[in-house]
């Protein structure tokens, strides 16, 4: 985006993609990021297929909400609707792990929309009926002082979270992580699981030990 000229703007948590955006976007994810977690997958040992995200997601556009609650146009920015599994499920019947990129296909265009990632994970979480959907970040989980990681929660519920979000300890960025885990729950999903990626076997961590390390959001 800087090497193209195009200043980066945030609106509600979502990224504004302008028609120039998307085309960087599309191939920065498509062409680079995709094939190079595809790879890393596969140094460790595993089975990886890149997916494009438009070949799974079917969008539509939305809006975002300014810091005055205002509706404004954030571009080619979408929310998934639907989603075709055919790629992904052969890759899985294979034990094979699809990589799968925040891409959407628009409904009536087939043009692509920028997604945010968390909200087409949890959107495909919640067609699978997955028992577990789990975020990497880069942050130790959802935390009382977002400034402190020693005031993680370990364990909250659905409820709480969505108090957290009305009285401002989830704020910025976490309010759509935080929405989409809640909706995946309310929709067939058992557990979710916030965890710091940047910690050595940080899902092994989380899922096999009586404590864990990061914070689970359950029902």
């Amino acid at each position: 985006m800087a090497e193209a000229g195009l200043k980066a703007e945030f609106i509600g948590g979502f990224r504004v993609t302008s028609p120039e955006a998307i085309t960087i976007v599309e191939k920065t994810l498509t062409d680079i990021l995709n094939p190079g977690l595809v790879d890393m997958l596969r140094e460790f040992g595993g089975k990886a297929v890149g997916v494009p995200g438009t070949d799974v997601f079917i969008g539509e556009r939305i809006k975002g909400i300014n810091d005055d609650g205002e509706h404004v146009d954030i571009g080619r920015v979408g929310q998934v609707v639907g989603s075709q599994k055919e790629q992904m499920l052969e890759a899985l019947n294979a034990n094979i792990v699809p990589v799968i990129s925040p891409l959407a296909s628009e409904l009536g265009t087939g043009k692509p929309l920028n997604v945010n990632a968390d909200l087409a994970a949890a959107a495909l979480a919640k067609d699978l009926r997955a028992a577990k959907l789990i975020y990497l970040s880069d942050v130790p989980g959802l935390m009382q002082e977002p400034s402190k990681p020693e005031t993680l929660i370990p364990s909250i519920n659905t409820e709480r979270a969505a108090a957290l979000i009305a009285d401002g300890t989830i704020s910025g960025g976490m309010i759509p992580k935080i929405n989409s885990a809640l909706d995946a729950l309310n929709n067939g999903v058992d557990k979710v699981h916030f965890i710091d990626g940047r910690q050595a076997h940080s899902l092994l961590l989380e899922i096999f030990t009586n404590s864990g390390i990061g914070t689970e959001i359950t029902k």
